[in-house]
């Protein structure tokens, strides 16, 4: 596994944009949820969303993976506009991997019969598929947990199932909810490692959201703190945690990472 670092925008990343809300507004029964908001990912950037509960963060993973469809705004891909692309094609075509807070798993089926439903709806091609999942299994550390029904597993060992599964695909987005929810400091380390490899060695694009602010800093380039339905401050974790908005509206004074 990677050594978690303090990060970090890393000067040699690829400042290219992958992802894009533009002018995103969302109501629920009148109620404004995003105000407007626009957004910029780049390709191999772990992005971390923060903010109170009920300021939008689910919402935008949502309306990324077309779960819903925004008031007004668009959302752009690769520069391909896919707001009206339904959610199988959206992820099929732009390699979308989503993993919910809760569930994403079979609770009766074991480890290895939960990758290998996901393996045969994305890979049709039975030795690619084969070869896939036993990549994942090598690589997640998942051979004493095989013959382990999901319901029977440890919240760490769900998670890294649930983020195992999402990579089958191998999506070119990662989206995380809450992966460090209610879940103990050795299993965040080890999250914290799997989000940075993601990055590191697969080369993909990962956009955390979480309550716990101080392990979602440790393990991000860039930072956005959600206030109001808008992105109120965006910076390195170092630059965030430094922003009058972003400590008014939700640190607070006495933050600090370490």
């Amino acid at each position: 596994m990677a050594l978690i670092k303090k990060f970090r925008i890393k000067s040699y990343k690829e400042k290219q944009t992958l992802l894009q809300l533009d002018k995103i507004s969302m109501f629920y029964n009148k109620r404004q949820i995003l105000n407007n908001l626009n957004l910029k990912i780049n390709k191999q950037e772990v992005l971390g969303m923060l903010g109170p509960n009920g300021v939008g963060k689910s919402t935008i993973f949502h309306i990324i993976t077309g779960l819903k469809d925004p008031s007004f705004g668009k959302v752009y891909i690769n520069g391909e506009d896919c707001t009206d692309i339904p959610i199988y094609e959206r992820a099929k075509r732009f390699k979308l991997g989503y993993v919910p807070q809760y569930g994403g798993f079979i609770q009766d089926l074991n480890l290895l019969e939960n990758l290998k439903l996901v393996g045969e709806i994305h890979i049709k091609e039975k030795d690619l598929r084969k070869a896939k999942i036993e990549k994942i299994i090598a690589q997640f550390e998942f051979d004493p947990l095989l013959k382990i029904k999901g319901k029977h597993l440890s919240g760490g060992q769900k998670k890294k199932l649930v983020i195992a599964m999402a990579l089958i695909n191998d999506p070119s987005i990662l989206l995380l909810d809450e992966p460090f929810a209610a879940l103990d400091i050795m299993t965040i380390k080890m999250l914290q490692e799997i989000i940075v490899n993601l990055q590191a060695i697969e080369k993909i694009t990962v956009v955390v959201c979480d309550h716990q602010a101080r392990d979602l800093l440790t393990c991000v380039d860039r930072a956005i703190v959600l206030s109001s339905g808008k992105i109120i401050a965006s910076g390195s974790p170092n630059e965030i945690i430094k922003d009058s908005g972003a400590r008014s509206a939700y640190f607070g004074d006495e933050f600090k990472i370490n």
